[in-house]
């Protein structure tokens, strides 16, 4: 685990709230001069803290605010269908994110998709189709309650 002195804690609290924002404002809001600010965050780039930057997309406005959690259990758990699985799952677009867990399955995925119609489709040609699968279970997300991209420090 990365040790954070506090100045560095501001400057990733800041940019997990406006990854866009400038050197100097973010060296205006954290009390740094531009350039000690500019060589933190390029430091913390280059320690592979700071993993990207990203936009983050209106579900509504792009036609995909329907939210399927889906839970996954495969045929056997060895090493090589495990890898063969998170290989295959990475091809389908849909899915937002696919976690290994602990439980009744043996992974979680969350898709985004357009609507039931979507989702059929997606689970028709694309998830039974996954290597190893024995079981899929989904759940519909009614709406949306709470969500958030920032960790805490």
């Amino acid at each position: 685990m990365h040790e954070f002195d506090p100045t560095d804690r501001l400057i990733l609290n800041e940019l997990q709230l406006d990854g866009r924002v400038s050197h100097a404002e973010l060296a205006s809001r954290i009390g740094l001069s531009t350039s000690a600010c500019h060589r933190r965050v390029r430091r913390l780039e280059a320690e592979g803290v700071i993993d990207g930057y990203v936009m983050i997309l209106d579900t509504e406005a792009i036609g995909r605010d329907l939210n399927v959690f889906v839970e996954v259990s495969l045929v056997s758990q060895s090493e090589e269908s495990l890898r063969r699985f998170e290989e295959e799952v990475r091809d389908c677009p849909e899915v937002m994110s696919c976690h290994l867990v602990a439980g009744d399955a043996d992974y979680l995925l969350h898709l985004a998709v357009q609507d039931h119609r979507d989702f059929e489709r997606i689970h028709n040609q694309h998830l039974s189709r996954l290597a190893g699968v024995a079981r899929l279970r989904s759940n519909f997300a009614i709406r949306t309650v709470y969500q958030t991209t920032r960790h805490l420090l």
